[in-house]
C-alpha cells in the first residue's frame, strides 16, 4: 500500500444532522464524536451557534480527549468567532459564498439575485474579500487555526475563486470547495482541482466538499483527490441536507481498493464501526432524485430561496419542501407566511417563531413540516 497525506474532514455531527428526519440528542453526538475520533480523521465538525445545547456539547468534548481534532463551523462576524473560541476548539471553519450568484444575492447593498453588470459585480466581489480578510485576521489574532470553506465554489467564476484562494492563503491551513447543490461531474471536478492547483502556484492546501444531489460526490472527490485535492469533506454513511454528502467510508476505502492508496493514521476498521452504528439507530442518506432529497432545512439555505429559487435548488422540475426545526432561521418563518401563505409578518414575529419552533424541536427530537409548524403557531 502507497501512503498517501489527505487531511480527513468528518462533518457526521454538522451536516449529517441537517438532513430532514435526523435528530441526534446528546447521547448520540458524544457516541458518534467518539467513535469518529477512533477512526483516526482530522477534523470534527460542529456547529455551537445553532443553539446554545449544540455550544454545551462542543464545550463537554473539547473539555476531553477530542479538543484538538473539534473544528468548529462559524459564520463571519467576531461575535460567531468569539463565540467558537469561548466553546473551547483550536480550529474554527469560517465559511462563506463566492459564488457570484450567492454574492449577489446576499451583499447588503445589492440583494438581487441576477448578476449585475460587471462595475457592480467588482465592488461585490471586493466587499466579501475586504470582509473575509478582515475576519480571518481576526481569527488568528485570538489564536484560532482556521480554515476556509468556500460555499458555492464550484459556481463560482474561475479567475475570482483564485483570488479568494491567494488573498487568504496567508491565514488559513487549507481552502475547502464546496459543490454546494451538487452540479458537478467527474471529468469537470478533476480539471477544475487541477487548474485550480496550478493557477494558485500549489501554496494552499485545497480541499473538496461535495454534495450527493445527483449521485455523483463519490466520484468526483475520488476524481479531486486524483487531481491533487489535499483534503477531503464528507460524513460517514454519506448523509447530510437534501442528498447528502459524499461518504467518507466509501471515499477511503475507495482510494485503497482501486489504487492501493492508504491515509497513515486512519483506522480503516473503525469505519465499520461509525456506520453500523448510524445503521443501528435508522440514520441513513436520502437517494438522490427522491421525494425525501428535496426537503430543506438549513435556515441560510431557506433565505436565499426566498428570493432565488435556483440558489439552492438544482433542478427545472419539482418544488423544494420546507422543514422546520433545529437548523430554521428566522428566514424560514419568512418563506412560509410571505412565499407560501402570503400572509407577512413583522420580522420580529419571524424570529418569535424561529425560537418556539427550534425549542419544540429539540425537546421533541425532529423536525415539523407546514402543517405541524401552522398548527403549533396557531394558524
Amino acid at each position: 500500500m502507497k501512503q498517501i497525506s489527505l487531511t480527513i474532514f468528518d462533518e457526521t455531527l454538522r451536516d449529517g444532522e441537517q438532513q430532514v428526519g435526523i435528530y441526534f440528542d446528546r447521547s448520540t453526538k458524544k457516541d458518534l464524536a467518539r467513535l469518529i475520533a477512533q477512526t483516526g480523521v482530522h477534523h470534527i465538525a460542529m456547529m455551537p451557534a445553532i443553539h446554545a445545547t449544540e455550544a454545551q456539547i462542543v464545550r463537554h468534548l473539547a473539555k476531553g480527549n477530542l479538543k484538538q481534532i473539534l473544528a468548529a463551523s462559524t459564520m463571519m462576524g467576531k461575535s460567531h468567532i468569539d463565540r467558537s473560541l469561548a466553546c473551547g476548539v483550536e480550529t474554527i471553519i469560517l465559511f462563506h459564498a463566492v459564488s457570484d450568484r450567492l454574492l449577489c444575492l446576499r451583499d447588503p447593498l445589492l440583494h438581487q439575485p441576477t448578476t449585475p453588470d460587471m462595475a457592480t459585480l467588482d465592488r461585490v466581489r471586493n466587499r466579501m474579500l475586504d470582509r473575509v480578510v478582515a475576519h480571518l485576521k481576526y481569527a488568528a489574532s485570538r489564536g484560532l487555526k482556521i480554515c476556509f470553506a468556500a460555499e458555492d465554489a464550484s459556481r463560482a467564476d474561475f479567475d475570482f475563486l483564485v483570488e479568494c484562494i491567494n488573498k487568504f492563503q496567508p491565514y488559513i491551513e487549507h481552502f475547502i470547495l464546496c459543490d454546494t447543490v451538487g452540479i458537478l461531474n467527474p471529468d469537470d471536478t478533476k480539471l477544475w482541482v487541477r487548474n485550480l492547483i496550478e493557477f494558485t502556484n500549489n501554496k494552499t492546501p485545497l480541499s473538496v466538499h461535495f454534495h450527493n444531489d445527483r449521485g455523483l460526490a463519490l466520484e468526483n472527490t475520488i476524481q479531486a483527490v486524483l487531481a491533487g485535492a489535499m483534503g477531503v469533506s464528507g460524513t460517514f454513511g454519506g448523509i447530510g441536507e437534501r442528498a447528502g454528502n459524499a461518504a467518507l467510508e466509501q471515499v477511503l476505502n475507495g482510494l485503497r481498493l482501486r489504487y492501493g492508496w492508504q491515509i497513515p493514521g486512519i483506522n480503516y476498521d473503525a469505519l465499520t464501526e461509525v456506520t453500523d452504528y448510524l445503521s443501528h439507530k435508522g440514520f441513513k442518506a436520502n437517494a438522490p432524485y427522491s421525494a425525501a432529497s428535496l426537503r430543506y432545512e438549513t435556515g441560510i439555505h431557506v433565505n436565499s430561496l426566498c428570493s432565488d429559487r435556483s440558489s439552492y435548488y438544482l433542478f427545472a422540475q419539482g418544488e423544494p419542501e420546507v422543514w422546520y426545526g433545529k437548523f430554521s432561521g428566522a428566514s424560514s418563518f419568512q418563506y412560509l407566511f410571505e412565499c407560501c401563505l402570503n400572509l407577512p409578518q413583522p420580522p420580529e414575529k419571524y424570529q418569535e417563531f424561529r425560537e418556539k419552533i427550534k425549542n419544540l424541536a429539540i425537546e421533541h427530537q425532529r423536525s415539523f413540516n407546514r402543517t405541524e409548524v401552522l398548527q403549533f403557531l396557531g394558524y
